[in-house]
Parts: structure tokens; C-alpha cells; sequence
């Protein structure tokens, strides 16, 4: 099963149509990047996936469950990373997933049982006790990574969350959701201005003016481009620059 099914989602702001007629999914394992220039309607489509918009036309599946019919089981299996951190500088690094805990309604036994597992998971078990305000940046990425673990969902949405890393910390994170993919069989979507973030691997979606204009593997892509590299792709496919 697909993690993320997008069936025909098309959005409007009153009468400035944003999206148009996206089709895609996001397969269990696997890292999916979504690029697109600025207003090509990518936060459009995070706030549509997180439930801030409602959907206006076409169906979302997260994990099988429909978005609009069955929200609460949808957005169980939905953790989110979003751009601007959300966590409190002032609360130490266990104190901040054990209020998150709190908010899923899990019990303290469970909620203790659960953060040992993603501190260890994500090698911040000596950090526990550490306030977030001394964290560096890579490392506050991976507490929010933790946090959106905790209730075990089939889909990890991550929205920008390497602006601001420095290039060891963004490599390092790369290297680090795609571990996730393998040993957790979750599916990964990552919003992206960086085209040397993406693996050969990933699935790649380009979007430009709400519409989906590339959809497949990067040997795909290419090879449907003549083998020019990917930043050729993207500035052929948006008319923009090479990233």
C-alpha cells in the first residue's frame, strides 16, 4: 500500500486557481522529493496533506484512510516537520516529546517506552536532558524527526526542514531519513529548494504553476529528458535558473 495516494486535487483562492488536477503517490520505503520553484503551489499542497485547507476537488489517502471522510485515522498516520521549528527552546529534549505524548493521549508508561526508542533511534539518548536552545541545528531537526515518530505513522512530511543547516547537517539528515525509509518501511515526502539533497533513488515530483509536469524516478525522468541532469531538467520544466 502507498503511503500517500493524490487523486485529482485541484484548489482555488476564490477565483486564482492554485492547483490543478494532481496526480501522484508516495510508496512505503522510499524518499519522495517534491520540488518547485516559489508559488508553484507546493505549501498549497502541504496545507491541503496537514488539514489546514480543506480539499476543495479529488481525494487524499494517507496510509488507505480518505483525508476528507476518515480525518482523524488519516492524520494518525501523518507526522509532520514543518519549515519554522515549533519546539520550546526552553524545555529540555525529553520534556518536549513527553508534552507531545501527552497531546496522542498515550499513558506515561507507554509515553517513557515510546521516547526512549526515537532518542535512541535518532542518537540523541546523552541529549535527553539537554534545554532545545542549546542544540545545534541538525540536532533540533532531529528531536522534531523524533517527535513525529512518536505515534508510529506510515508518512513523514517534512516541509523545507533543512533550510538553515549547514551542509554537513543537511547531508547528515539526508543519510538519516533514508535510513528511517529502510528499517521502518515509512514513506518520506520532503519539500526541497536543493537539488543535491535528492538520491538516486528518490522519487521525484516537480511541480510549476499547480501543475505536476515531472513524476517518477530520476533515471526516469532523465531518461525521458535525454539524460540531462537533473538541475537542466528542472530549469527546462519551470523556466527558472538551475538551482
Amino acid at each position: 500500500m502507498n503511503a500517500l495516494q493524490v487523486s485529482d486535487v485541484s484548489f482555488s483562492y476564490g477565483a486564482r486557481a492554485v492547483l490543478h488536477g494532481l496526480n501522484f503517490t508516495c510508496p512505503r520505503g522510499r524518499v519522495t522529493a517534491l520540488l518547485g520553484p516559489n508559488a508553484a503551489g507546493k505549501t498549497t499542497l502541504i496545507s491541503l496533506l496537514t488539514c489546514l485547507y480543506p480539499l476543495q476537488q479529488g481525494q487524499i489517502k494517507v496510509s488507505g484512510h480518505d483525508l476528507t471522510r476518515a480525518p482523524r485515522s488519516a492524520l494518525r498516520e501523518l507526522g509532520v516537520v514543518f519549515q519554522q521549528s515549533t519546539l520550546d527552546l526552553d524545555l529540555t529534549v525529553e520534556q518536549n516529546l513527553r508534552y507531545h505524548a501527552a497531546l496522542h493521549g498515550f499513558s506515561p508508561a507507554d509515553a517513557k517506552q515510546r521516547i526512549n526508542a526515537e532518542l535512541e533511534r535518532q542518537q540523541l539518548s546523552e541529549r535527553r536532558h539537554d534545554k532545545v536552545r542549546l542544540l545545534n541545528g541538525g540536532h533540533r531537526r532531529r528531536v522534531e524527526i523524533a517527535r513525529a515518530l512518536l505515534h508510529n505513522p506510515r508518512l513523514l512530511l517534512l516541509d523545507e526542514a533543512s533550510v538553515g543547516l549547514d551542509p554537513a547537517s543537511r547531508q547528515a539528515l539526508q543519510t538519516h531519513l533514508r535510513s528511517l525509509c529502510q528499517e521502518r518501511d515509512i514513506a518520506v515526502l520532503s519539500t526541497t529548494h536543493i537539488l543535491d539533497e535528492i538520491g538516486p533513488e528518490d522519487h521525484v515530483l516537480i511541480l510549476n504553476k499547480g501543475l505536476l509536469v515531472a513524476n517518477g524516478s530520476i533515471a526516469a525522468i532523465q531518461d525521458q529528458y535525454q539524460q540531462q541532469s537533473l538541475p537542466q531538467i528542472f530549469e527546462q520544466l519551470t523556466q527558472k535558473a538551475p538551482l
